[in-house]
């Protein structure tokens, strides 16, 4: 197997299937009580544990602050998504199975700041790159309003 294809697989594959099922862990917390605090805490304790682990047996430095900065912003934006999805779930009783589709076209905001600050434009078929981003938005509202 080439290193590309086991990039897609543990940066691509893997994280789907984790984040798919953490989601079904958001859905079986919130239908246990657990508040949208509660939650993230918890969170946090076992991201913890898991960069703990990450970082033994894969160690690595923090090579500026700026770096720093940048991994905190993602844990500060991931935990307000993430808040959000519980409190749509705890609050307003709204299916997982509608909200996934929905908070999954986040795809299409990390591929347009991608393709912009990255400059990833360059190596993209924009005609691909407008079809896939309609069968997204497509699907994701066809599927929330099922």
């Amino acid at each position: 197997m080439t290193p590309q294809l086991w990039g897609l697989i543990v940066g691509g594959f893997l994280p789907a299937l984790f984040y798919g099922l953490s989601s079904v862990f958001a859905k079986t917390s919130s239908n246990a009580g657990m508040s949208v605090g509660g939650h993230l805490f918890f969170i946090g304790i076992a991201i913890s544990v898991m960069g703990g682990l990450f970082n033994l047996f894969l160690p690595g430095n923090v090579p500026s602050i700026a770096a720093a900065i940048s991994s905190a912003m993602q844990g500060i934006l991931w935990a307000m998504g993430t808040g959000c999805v519980v409190l749509g779930l705890l609050k307003y009783q709204v299916p997982l199975a509608k909200l996934v589709p929905l908070y999954n076209m986040n795809t299409l905001v990390t591929a347009g700041l991608a393709l912009m600050l990255f400059a990833e434009w360059r190596d993209t078929d924009p005609v691909r790159l407008l079809i896939g981003a309609s069968l997204i938005v497509v699907g994701g509202v066809l599927v929330s309003g099922a």
